[in-house]
């Protein structure tokens, strides 16, 4: 027998910028990002598709864009912004990934060109699901408009659609050329969207920064009011701690059954899922947070003091600990099958994050079902 081998490394290196009415002329972070990417000789295409949920409430923005890139130089915008659905249901509609894939075609988006996405973290996922397919790999910049998309999907490398009911199935890795965070696009969400967006720095908190959820504990009335300072602060913190695992952790593209970051987000999927996505992403982790908080208690991992200030926070943030999908009746109950279909994404063993003490997250691999009973039923009954 014989074989050759061969091995190799590749660098990906990607900035997440903090701004704020990124074009306005008065504005260069972008323009000097794109500038910077500028090659002699070569004139790069950008084409924007955006979410309609950010063109409803900036309806300015064509124009904005327009009168922004007279004075980029080195590159020709595409016209015409690609305006898409927001939301899950972007995520769900196979043709419309078709019909960008399509357009990018027809605009003739090659390699030297970008893909800019701006919208919630569903458009985001989408948009840099079309840039990876295309072509093996058109560039995408991320500018993500929503609180749950800046201080965590938007700022990660993963990309994806759903598929015959089943969260990401269809996705790739592929981190983004750049990811811009402005902070005007947040006072015009809706309530429900930037009070659910807060449950990502919730759950990274808790596994990752005991301090962080203690700022949280004592911000928590600013936050509920939306406050511009410690929402900035919320997201910039959560923000820096998911990049840092993604670079820290030695596994950026997930190929291992370990998955720290999905704390609370197994039976969150399936919840979703159940729910037709009329649950918001960041309401069912909220849901799942609680159940495998209490199930962490339960087991005797965590203590009682902090399970209380785990449900204390949520129930003070308006977020929701229970949905009666959550309902567990016997081993074929709808949400039991999220277990099995969380460990077939993992590709492998079984493996679920949860809690040691707050800060501290341990990782494992079995769930008792009585337990897990037990733990809906004191969602139900007691909060």
């Amino acid at each position: 027998m014989s074989y050759i081998q061969q091995s190799f490394s590749v660098q990906f290196e990607y900035k997440v910028f903090f701004t704020e009415k990124i074009f306005d002329i008065a504005n260069p972070a972008f323009a000097n990002f794109l500038e910077s990417r500028a090659e002699k000789g070569i004139r790069k295409k950008l084409l924007f598709i955006v979410d309609d949920g950010v063109t409803k409430h900036h309806d300015y923005l064509q124009d904005q864009i327009t009168a922004y890139f007279q004075n980029v130089d080195g590159f020709e915008l595409i016209q015409d912004i690609i305006v898409v659905p927001g939301g899950e249901a972007s995520k769900n509609d196979l043709q419309l990934f078709y019909w960008l894939v399509n357009t990018l075609d027809q605009h003739k988006i090659d390699r030297h060109s970008y893909v800019v996405g701006i919208g919630g973290g569903s458009v985001l996922d989408l948009v840099g699901y079309v840039a990876a397919v295309s072509h093996r790999g058109v560039k995408h910049i991320r500018i993500p408009t929503t609180v749950l998309s800046q201080n965590d999907s938007g700022v990660g490398v993963k990309n994806g659609i759903n598929y015959h009911g089943k969260k990401n199935f269809l996705g790739t890795f592929a981190p983004p050329a750049a990811v811009f965070n402005d902070a005007a696009f947040l006072p015009t969400l809706d309530e429900r969207d930037w009070r659910s967006g807060m449950v990502e720095a919730i759950k990274v908190a808790l596994i990752k920064d005991a301090g962080f959820f203690d700022w949280m504990e004592s911000h928590a009335a600013l936050l509920t009011q939306a406050d511009p300072t410690s929402l900035q602060y919320l997201i910039r913190r959560c923000a820096e701690l998911h990049m840092a695992h993604i670079g820290g952790a030695g596994d950026p593209f997930e190929s291992g059954s370990s998955r720290p970051l999905d704390f609370g987000h197994w039976s969150a999927h399936k919840l979703e899922q159940l729910t037709d996505f009329e649950l918001r992403h960041g309401e069912a982790v909220s849901i799942g947070i609680a159940l495998d908080s209490v199930y962490s208690w339960l087991t005797g991992m965590l203590d009682p003091d902090s399970l209380d200030r785990i449900i204390n926070l949520l129930k003070e943030l308006r977020l929701p600990l229970y949905h009666p999908l959550l309902e567990i009746e016997d081993d074929q109950s709808a949400i039991i099958a999220g277990l099995e279909e969380f460990r077939e994404h993992l590709g492998g063993q079984l493996t679920i994050s949860l809690l040691r003490a707050i800060g501290k997250g341990q990782e494992v691999h079995t769930m008792d079902l009585a337990t897990l009973r037990k733990a809906v039923n004191m969602l139900r009954d007691k909060w």
